[in-house]
């Protein structure tokens, strides 16, 4: 008997199939509002001790690792009885923090996995000669949002400042089809202040202009994506900063399965399914093909 309207997502080497009826949903309670505490004589918004976990946790990055529990304790010390309770609270949030990050991080995967293709490792650098730091940011949302609207780009990125200069940068992977280039890439030759030497980059001559220096980086291998991603990983364990997605990214896709196209059962109590590799994709009853991404291209998508 097939599993009707299963979420498919790639693990980067296999497909995966999440069945409804082992992952029945949950209707969620809202939670009561918990009563304010009394605002301040001074006038300011009071802070509670989540609020200043967060603070404390942001600016705990900078540190050593074996340095930053006990540096959020020292700064939330002052909100508890006793030092069993700061503990409490330090380790439950940090816990917190971790599995909010793994699943930011597995959905990153899956969507960068179900996209059928990534062309482009792209870096825009903030020019002060053309823009405030705030203009740069905006126009160039505004440039990408355009981009994904009229070309059909896709991409996933990171704001970042770099360590020495602090100058802000956008690092991202893009899909750009084909055709669908803003501008022209032009090679450049210049000297690199980082490393001392001549480098030869890739500039897009529309973005040279509006915003200023800019590197097309073209992606040629698969593992040049997984090295990319892992980059933009990087910079937000390191910042704090969120990735930003750009154009129709899905999770999943949606897929009735046949009995005879599981391989076996798969992660915790084998809830999941391991599909064969050559799997039918049947959408509402209707055989779509085997799976390739030209198929997955038609098929019902999720989040």
């Amino acid at each position: 008997m097939p599993y009707i309207g299963t979420k498919v997502y790639s693990d980067g080497g296999h497909y995966i199939a999440i069945p409804l009826e082992n992952f029945p949903s949950k209707q969620r309670k809202r939670k009561k509002p918990k009563p304010t505490t009394t605002p301040k004589t001074d006038g300011t918004p009071p802070t509670t001790p989540k609020d200043k976990f967060e603070t404390a946790y942001k600016e705990s990055q900078s540190l050593p690792k074996r340095e930053r529990k006990k540096y959020i304790a020292d700064k939330l010390k002052a909100e508890f009885k006793t030092a069993e309770q700061v503990k409490e609270f330090v380790e439950s949030n940090i816990e917190r923090k971790k599995n909010n990050a793994y699943k930011r991080y597995t959905r990153l995967w899956r969507k960068v996995h179900l996209q059928k293709e990534w062309n482009y490792f792209v870096t825009f650098t903030y020019s002060d000669e053309q823009h405030t730091e705030e203009t740069f940011k905006k126009r160039l949302r505004n440039a990408l949002k355009h981009a994904v609207n009229r070309n059909g780009w896709k991409y996933i990125g990171v704001w970042e400042h770099s360590p020495e200069k602090q100058r802000l940068h956008f690092h991202g992977i893009f899909y750009i089809p084909e055709n669908a280039m803003i501008g022209e890439i032009v090679e450049v030759k210049d000297y690199s202040t980082k490393s001392h030497r001549m480098q030869t980059t890739y500039q897009n001559t529309h973005f040279l202009k509006e915003f200023g220096r800019n590197d097309f980086k073209a992606i040629d291998i698969p593992n040049d994506i997984s090295q990319s991603v892992k980059y933009l990983l990087k910079y937000i364990e390191k910042s704090g900063e969120k990735l930003v997605y750009g154009g129709k990214l899905p999770t999943y896709f949606k897929s009735d399965i046949l009995d005879e196209d599981i391989a076996c059962g798969f992660g915790v109590d084998e809830k999941k399914l391991l599909l064969f590799d050559n799997f039918e994709c049947i959408d509402e009853g209707v055989l779509m093909g085997k799976v390739s991404p030209e198929v997955i291209e038609q098929m019902p998508k999720a989040n």
